[in-house]
């Protein structure tokens, strides 16, 4: 049976994240795993906090009749209306229940609001460098992805933007605090994104991804997306903020303001149904009924932001310091961040490169791995530089 021909084409795409992370349990094979020190994949490596854990088996135990049976499409009517009463102190803005949409993780709430509001040929605005599974997110749904380049910072560029919607432009995807880069994106940032769009004189949906927002550093506090820009539909998960990433739990969250948004309620709720992954996980959203204000520590991620960083810096990498999110795009020494990220693996250091997020001459490094691998890895990074500046000359 032959293979659709555009699930041909996106495996050729395919992420380079999974590739890098194959390549490291081969060389982890044939080297042995302590050879090899992995940066590929977010994988959180802090346990998810005692007293969700104990949640976990007082539901589990508790097992009260029906509580494995269906559920309305949106998820359990008493858990919405917790995360809807979180969002109304976080953001200001009047959250209710019926604006929220218990989904498998992140992706699902992106898929979720994806479905819901693309047709055929419609487009999808996403900042580059990017998550690279939002063009297959995008294109599962008939979406066309219109890739537009941040700043030299990697902030987002609202004049780059503008310059991009068309009469087909449905949405534009934001991701703070940001992978790959670590940005997070100031309120004055977000302000004048909301300003454009009000004068665009069409209806513009802005999908704030947000499965970081815990993972800020320096004191500093991830300014809430929906509090600034009035048509923003919230996807978050609990993968990244209570290291659950295998649990797939997350919602979808409308904002009160989002125009449209009574027809988009029904909408949302029918696709959440009809793309097969159903509803989140009973146990698990009643686990989270129990445990929204719990999080992890982001301190060890950010002590280990500051290790490597200042080791690379030392080395002569340039370095930009992420302000959130547990990533490092760092830089290359030579433009070809592919043929780079080969001299770290030549060394035992596995990294993504750029290109795979849309911006080559970079590679992200993942701090979810254990600080003795980091220490480790320094020695291998610094072989890898001196092996790119011989290439060089």
């Amino acid at each position: 049976m032959p293979v659709a021909k555009i699930i041909a084409r996106q495996l050729e795409n395919a992420s380079w994240i999974r590739r890098m992370f194959e390549e490291g349990v081969r060389l982890k094979r044939e080297r042995g795993a302590d050879a090899i020190c992995d940066f590929s994949l977010g994988n959180p490596d802090v346990e998810p906090p005692p007293a969700v854990l104990a949640a976990l088996r007082r539901v589990a135990a508790g097992n009260r009749p029906g509580s494995h049976g269906y559920m309305p499409n949106p998820g359990y009517a008493e858990v919405r209306d917790a995360v809807a009463g979180k969002l109304r102190r976080e953001t200001g803005l009047d959250f209710t229940g019926e604006d929220v949409f218990m989904t498998v993780g992140s992706a699902g709430a992106c898929n979720v609001i994806l479905k819901s509001i693309l047709d055929p040929g419609d487009e999808v605005i996403v900042l580059m460098p990017f998550f690279p599974e939002y063009q297959f997110y995008i294109s599962n749904h008939g979406g066309r992805m219109v890739p537009v380049e941040t700043d030299a910072s990697f902030l987002p560029d609202v004049e780059r933007i503008a310059a991009a919607i068309t009469p087909r432009t449905r949405a534009i995807l934001l991701n703070t605090p940001n992978n790959p880069t670590g940005r997070v994106y100031p309120a004055s940032v977000l302000r004048d994104l909301d300003g454009m769009l009000k004068r665009t004189g069409q209806p513009i949906t802005v999908i704030s991804d947000e499965p970081y927002k815990s993972f800020v550093y320096d004191g500093q506090k991830q300014t809430e997306v929906a509090s600034l820009v009035a048509n923003t539909a919230i996807c978050n998960s609990w993968s990244k903020s209570l290291g659950l990433p295998g649990e797939r739990i997350g919602y979808l969250a409308l904002s009160p303001q989002l125009e449209g948004a009574p027809a988009l309620r029904g909408a949302c709720a029918f696709s959440n149904r009809i793309l097969g992954f159903i509803n989140a996980p009973a146990i698990w959203q009643r686990v989270m009924l129990e445990s929204l204000d719990e999080t992890i520590d982001a301190a060890p991620y950010e002590h280990k932001r500051n290790v490597l960083c200042d080791a690379l810096a030392a080395i002569g990498y340039e370095v930009r310091r992420p302000e959130g999110s547990f990533y490092i795009f760092l830089k290359t020494p030579i433009p070809d961040d592919v043929a780079f990220t080969q001299l770290l693996a030549d060394e035992g250091v596995l990294a993504v490169p750029g290109a795979g997020f849309g911006r080559a001459g970079y590679i992200r490094l993942s701090l979810t791995i254990p600080l003795e691998r980091i220490q480790k890895s320094i020695d291998g990074f610094e072989r890898a530089f001196l092996a790119a500046a011989r290439k060089g000359n």
